[in-house]
């Protein structure tokens, strides 16, 4: 499904189409008059005095061709609650045939300057579907009109807006499709073709891997046939040398568990376990859109984790990128694996400003949180107050979570510096996410986001239709947005 958008400022007075109006939220219709005639406005009357004043969007059958929708509208609203009031009323009209509305900017009961254009954001935002792999997938085309002189979007927003629909879509796009074609091989050469947006990548493959001692990584993708890589996406936005923004990502494109093998039941979900690595792809490209005024990095491990001759096994002690060795337990505690060298390298190689990763990490995030919040573990109270700031904003909402040098014991090993699991039990996202805080070898600021409860919804969100949510994007650049562009 997609939405056409078109303004036309000269175009007031009454509209004998499908009509979108807006009100305030005791859904007072003084307002809506002179938009509407004056049958039409009798008959609002009449049947709001019956209707449910609860909800936010009531629509009303004037005949066949023509409905009006009354969109209400609480006063100081936020912008997510205009997304979410978009992503509503986009879904009272998927499913309708006469797909073509008019929206009265005139009849904006809110002075926001920028309502309009959140509005639209929400309906594009959760008009997402992926249907790449349908034999009969039906395109259909919802034209929204805007019309009046109020409201207007200026092509500063309608870049910022096109730019986090982009990132948030191609990040969605990456966690939908199916392992056998988003292998890490694939993964890669995608990556690449973002050059075109005037990003630099670098394509670290398992020969250069091998050379840099990336060898916890490069242990979680032995046992696959496909390559394992690690890809550096580098954004310039300012020309000073200023320290850059860097953003990393678990990139496991399929999830087996290796030899400490996943139940049959649900393992198909697995290819959702490079959720994180398609937030840091999706961001480095929405920052490249907008000509974001930061220099900011991206950096994604790409790993298969298969069970083969050649897989990692339980017991195995590989010497990680940071000289450090680990000795791998289970071999389904592997995303750390792969962000314990992604991390140590993007200190050591870019010494930037601080760090955040993404990783569908743990089950045990969603058993604290569910699918309301991801977790955040940070060494940094300044950096996990502005990213708390940056979700509530818009609705990818954090959770700060304990991290604590007590945890250390529970991941201490006899036979190596460290083992990647807990075998005592309990506080399993703390003990992964103090196994990652290991890997900072400068106390550079980090924060680490378990979206495991996040990146993909059964049964879809405020902003999304259900499947893969692109959580990450939206919140990373507000937070770019706030503090530091």
């Amino acid at each position: 499904m997609s939405i056409k958008i078109s303004f036309n400022k000269s175009l007031t007075g009454k509209i004998s189409s499908n009509l979108v109006l807006f009100v305030d939220d005791k859904f007072n219709t003084k307002s809506i008059k002179k938009f509407i005639t004056t049958s039409e406005f009798s008959y609002i009357s009449d049947l709001l005095k019956t209707n449910d004043l609860k909800k936010k969007l009531l629509v009303f059958d004037i005949n066949s061709k023509k409905k009006i929708v009354l969109v209400s509208i609480k006063k100081n609203i936020k912008n997510h609650d205009i997304e979410n009031l978009g992503a509503e009323f986009y879904n009272l009209i998927k499913h309708g045939k006469n797909t073509k509305y008019f929206i009265s900017s005139e009849s904006v009961v809110n002075n926001d300057k920028n309502f309009i254009g959140h509005f639209i954001h929400g309906m594009k935002l959760k008009s997402y579907d992926f249907k790449k792999y349908k034999s009969k997938n039906e395109k259909k085309l919802i034209n929204i009109n805007v019309v009046g002189k109020k409201n207007n979007i200026t092509l500063k927003d309608q870049l910022k807006f096109r730019a986090l629909e982009e990132g948030t879509f191609y990040a969605r796009d990456l966690v939908s499709e199916p392992g056998n074609i988003l292998h890490p091989d694939e993964y890669a050469k995608r990556i690449k073709a973002l050059k075109k947006y005037g990003l630099k990548i670098n394509v670290y493959d398992q020969k250069n891997l091998k050379k840099l001692g990336m060898n916890a990584l490069l242990g979680v993708g032995q046992g696959s046939i496909r390559g394992s890589y690690l890809v550096t996406m580098e954004w310039r936005g300012v020309k000073n040398n200023s320290k850059p923004l860097a953003f990393i990502g678990k990139g496991v494109c399929f999830d087996t568990g290796g030899y400490s093998l996943k139940p049959a039941k649900f393992m198909e979900d697995m290819t959702y376990d490079m959720a994180g690595s398609a937030a840091v792809v999706g961001l480095m490209k929405n920052l490249a859109i907008r000509k974001a005024k930061i220099n900011a990095v991206g950096v994604v491990g790409l790993v298969e984790n298969m069970v083969s001759g050649n897989a990692q096994r339980p017991g195995d002690i590989v010497k990680s990128y940071s000289g450090k060795t680990i000795e791998v337990l289970n071999t389904d505690a592997e995303g750390r694996l792969v962000l314990a060298d992604a991390i140590t390298f993007t200190e050591k190689k870019f010494k930037p400003k601080f760090m955040i990763d993404l990783a569908t990490l743990t089950g045990a995030i969603i058993v604290s949180l569910g699918s309301e919040y991801a977790g955040l573990f940070s060494n940094n109270d300044k950096l996990s107050k502005e990213l708390i700031e940056a979700g509530e904003k818009v609705e990818e909402k954090l959770w700060r979570m304990p991290l604590h040098k007590n945890f250390d014991k529970l991941i201490n090993s006899k036979n190596a510096d460290m083992q990647n699991i807990n075998y005592v039990g309990g506080a399993g996202s703390t003990t992964a996410a103090q196994f990652l805080q290991r890997f900072i070898l400068n106390k550079t600021p980090w924060a680490h986001l378990d979206i495991a409860g996040m990146a993909f919804s059964k049964y879809g969100g405020a902003l999304n239709s259900g499947g893969a949510t692109g959580y990450g994007v939206r919140l990373l650049n507000q937070l770019i947005e706030d503090y530091y562009e």
